[in-house]
């Protein structure tokens, strides 16, 4: 089937087997491998993206539901080689380490930081629930929020 969308504000036209999920469409026809594949049961958020600015597990979605819609994947955070401010915070407060979750966890803060831009330490916690990480610990993810959010405010 033929689908049209916007892929990180730029439009895309291609096709997509009907039974193809939206992970495997990225992955392997568009070659975006920042979107990993973890679990493949939507529980561990390694493969987020967002879909017209909400998390998604893109391995729990077809290619084809997309057709229409806005995805964004952690290619479409930066601009002109330059670092998004949550790229940055992830940077400066170290929330990664083997940076497999790193993706998922980059836009999650995203659509919660655009629909919160003051979140507490507990609502970091919940928007991060579907999220695993198995290296850093939880600790300094949330960190790397809390400095996206102040640089974002400046």
């Amino acid at each position: 089937m033929k689908i049209k969308f916007q892929l990180n504000g730029q439009p895309v036209e291609a096709e997509a087997p009907i039974d193809e999920t939206l992970l495997d469409f990225l992955r392997n026809r568009l070659r975006i491998t920042s979107v990993k594949k973890g679990c493949d049961l939507g529980e561990c958020g390694t493969c987020t993206v967002l879909l017209n600015g909400k998390p998604v597990r893109s391995c729990l979605l077809l290619a084809v539901q997309i057709d229409g819609e806005d995805v964004t994947t952690i290619e479409g955070l930066s601009k002109d080689d330059n670092l998004n401010p949550i790229q940055e915070a992830f940077v400066k407060e170290y929330g990664f380490q083997c940076g497999f979750c790193t993706p998922g966890m980059i836009l999650t803060t995203k659509a919660l930081l655009d629909k919160n831009p003051d979140p507490s330490i507990e609502d970091i916690k919940i928007a991060f629930e579907g999220n695993l990480c198995r290296c850093t610990g939880y600790d300094q993810i949330i960190e790397s929020v809390l400095r996206a959010a102040k640089l974002i405010k400046r």
